[in-house]
């Protein structure tokens, strides 16, 4: 039977494969466009990851996690925000 803690486990462990995976995806694209690129889904599976390993921080009532954690989830949350903008700026046609 999976208890409470073995729930918040695999959260953790679910927050942090996605978190590692854009690493991936970061070099796959970079990879298909023979220089260094970031592309947008970077940042969307960063702030997703960081969030989930957030939450497991909190649950586990740890401040070094959760410093870490919630300045980054804040600075993927801008690097989205300027993304959006940029591409609201440039005139399609």
């Amino acid at each position: 039977m999976l208890t409470a803690e073995t729930i918040w486990l695999g959260i953790g462990f679910l927050g942090q494969s996605l978190f590692f995976s854009r690493w991936l995806l970061q070099w796959a694209a970079s990879e298909r466009q023979a220089e260094s690129h970031i592309p947008v889904s970077f940042w969307y599976m960063s702030l997703i990851g960081s969030v989930i390993v957030l939450a497991y921080a909190i649950h586990k009532i740890d401040p070094v996690f959760i410093a870490g954690q919630g300045i980054g989830t804040m600075v993927y949350v801008r690097n989205l925000i300027l993304l959006h903008r940029a591409k609201k700026r440039v005139p399609s046609g």
